[in-house]
């Protein structure tokens, strides 16, 4: 019988064939901590263990991104301490204010590569599924153990199979099939479970991670889409994205026929429609049409989820030689320094700007409500992040509504949830 992705790279890292079920000890490829979680980690590394010094300093990123500047004297000086300790531990892979978010960041330096068990201290680390790695979210003191040994235990997880087919019409995108997903098999629908999205080979690493950052909104341990083989002829790729798919991907890593899913979600992308996920869940997901006038205050552009460059110049073609309506702020926080290069030399950002974008430094910004735009009581937000939970970006107050890059567009030039068409007719 043949294995799932997830089951052919944890029986790698195991160095014998797993299957679904079985609790292994792993060698870790790579561990991400970023400076939200990094005190306590340290703290737990040296003190709880008792380790002097990490296993291997090659194989650990250290990413400021989720305070990024600090906000406040305590997040400066955090972030100082943790700079020192990089230093002190010879870590060389230091990723500091203004690179952007971990994930994407690990993506295009290279370090994220196909066939590799990634874990990091983010939940939203499935994204290095996004060029087919094992990527998954650890908590402290399971960070702070790879971190000391180069090992950690998983129980192999089950697969759920999203089979795609078609093309998106104008005005949909990569983060519909993601809400519809959601909505399809619920918040705990996939629940340690791997989630394969396959039938995508012509999405961009953008969109890729889009969908794999999306995987554990469903519950899921990791998301994985089938890594590229080869470049796809229709394919319009970034030198970044072409760097990726150039990596060899491992001969033991394929899509294999016979392989176990517990579950198939099939999806016509050519009759997917604008999806919307409406406070407070991110599994509360209907058709546009179906949300109503809902007139907001902020439309927010950006994460790891929705802030690529394809994202952006997603918006700005519809942007382009328009004004966001009168008393709406339209914020966009390019999720990394690499999306903003590429968004400032074809005339992106001029665009965004041009229609009354503010910018925001790359990072993971107001996501998690703690700096960059936290929302006020009763404010209303269009959000192309991932979560909606109540209080996420600001007041428990604010309600948070989430769409595609292309939607955030066309509501920032109307003032309230819009579906693409009516802006791009």
């Amino acid at each position: 019988m043949g294995q799932t992705l997830a089951e052919q790279i944890l029986s790698h890292a195991a160095g014998k064939p797993v299957q679904a079920g079985e609790n292994v000890v792993v060698n870790v490829d790579l561990a991400m901590m970023h400076d939200s979680i990094s005190p306590s980690i340290i703290k737990v590394l040296h003190g709880e263990l008792g380790a002097e010094r990490v296993w291997n300093p090659e194989r650990i990123a250290v990413v400021v991104d989720h305070v990024a500047p600090a906000a406040t004297i305590q997040n400066a000086e955090h972030q100082a301490n943790l700079r020192r300790w990089v230093r002190e531990q010879g870590i060389t892979h230091l990723y500091d204010v203004g690179r952007g978010i971990s994930h994407p960041v690990l993506v295009e330096e290279n370090m994220a590569r196909p066939g590799m068990l990634i874990i990091g201290s983010d939940s939203h680390s499935t994204g290095y599924g996004s060029v087919g790695a094992f990527g998954t979210g650890m908590g402290t003191t399971d960070m702070a153990l790879a971190l000391a040994t180069g090992q950690t235990w998983l129980r192999v997880p089950e697969t759920v199979r999203v089979q795609a087919q078609g093309r998106f019409q104008p005005g949909v995108s990569a983060k519909d099939l993601g809400l519809r997903v959601a909505r399809e098999i619920g918040a705990d629908g996939a629940t340690y479970q791997s989630v394969e999205w396959h039938g995508l080979a012509f999405l961009p690493t953008g969109d890729r991670m889009t969908l794999a950052t999306l995987s554990i909104e469903v519950g899921a341990k990791a998301g994985i889409v089938p890594p590229v083989f080869e470049l796809p002829a229709n394919a319009e790729l970034a030198p970044i994205d072409q760097a990726a798919l150039a990596n060899s991907v491992p001969e033991w890593l394929r899509v294999e026929e016979g392989a176990h899913y517990t579950r198939t979600v099939d999806i016509d992308l050519s009759t997917l429609t604008p999806q919307i996920s409406v406070p407070h869940y991110v599994d509360n997901v209907v058709d546009l049409p179906d949300v109503g006038r809902v007139a907001v205050d902020v439309v927010y552009l950006g994460t790891c989820t929705n802030g690529h460059y394809t994202d952006m110049a997603a918006a700005a073609r519809i942007l382009q030689g328009k004004r966001v309506a009168k008393g709406v702020r339209l914020i966009v926080v390019p999720a990394t320094s690499e999306a903003l290069r590429r968004a400032t030399e074809d005339g992106t950002l001029a665009t965004l700007l041009a229609a009354g974008a503010a910018l925001g430094t790359p990072g993971c910004g107001a996501c998690i409500g703690r700096h960059m735009g936290v929302l006020a009581p009763g404010e209303v937000c269009l959000f192309t992040g991932n979560r909606n939970f109540r209080g996420r970006m600001g007041s428990p107050q604010a309600n948070i509504y989430l769409g595609s890059p292309e939607v955030a567009a066309a509501t920032a030039l109307t003032g309230y949830i819009t579906h693409p068409s009516e802006v791009l007719a």
